[in-house]
């Protein structure tokens, strides 16, 4: 049992350390995002590999501790939880990866009279992101649950992006329309990311509560 226990605990400093590792890939495509920093985006891209081998090292570890141990209860939900957790932080690397290449091509030309500030969407989802692995750090369900109201904000500004995006294209402002293009996937992009730090949310309500929370919300 003490083996067990050491195992899952483990497990729990593996998830973190990727939760960390995402974070600091979320800050750091924001501010490329703000400076269009083509050096920034091709750093990030380079190196996305590493989530990617910590993603499949973790799960390999869930499987293994499921395979030898048959644990059941909290246990079970725990390891089934941080599979998914595990999956959706590897999204959001990528997730990350799609701006970062979003940035290179809008850089590539002079900034174009119309813009969009994904300043306070990226904020945002840059919050969920956090509150959503404090929660799972602290086992708190409030702070879960916070999450889960929040996704309607991002969501919010990805239709504001949509409809100004819109209507420079209606106002006849066809020769940066590659240009707002790429500034309408980057909202897309940053709301997925949002989407993503939500379904950690609530894998952490059904972790905590065993309650699947995923096809609606908590009251």
């Amino acid at each position: 049992m003490k083996h067990f226990q050491r195992e899952l605990g483990k497990i729990k400093k593996m998830i973190l350390s990727l939760g960390a590792f995402v974070e600091q890939r979320v800050a750091r495509i924001k501010q490329a995002v703000e400076d269009r920093d083509v050096d920034q985006a091709k750093a990030i891209i380079h190196l996305d590999h590493e989530i990617d081998e910590m993603e499949v090292e973790i799960e390999e570890e869930c499987l293994k501790i499921i395979a030898l141990h048959q644990p059941v209860a909290a246990d079970l939900r725990f390891l089934v939880a941080v599979i998914k957790i595990n999956n959706d932080l590897e999204r959001i690397g990528d997730q990350v990866v799609n701006i970062a290449r979003r940035v290179i091509t809008i850089a590539k030309r002079p900034v174009a009279p119309y813009r969009f500030d994904y300043s306070e969407m990226l904020d945002k989802a840059e919050a969920m992101l956090r509150m959503s692995l404090d929660s799972l750090v602290n086992r708190d369900i409030d702070i879960a649950t916070k999450v889960l109201h929040r996704d309607d904000d991002v969501d919010k500004i990805k239709d504001q992006a949509y409809d100004r995006i819109k209507k420079a294209m209606a106002d006849g402002l066809t020769e940066d329309i590659g240009y707002m293009i790429n500034l309408l996937l980057i909202s897309r992009h940053v709301e997925r990311l949002a989407d993503h730090a939500t379904n950690i949310a609530e894998e952490v309500v059904y972790m905590i509560e065993g309650e699947i929370v995923r096809h609606g919300r908590l009251e």
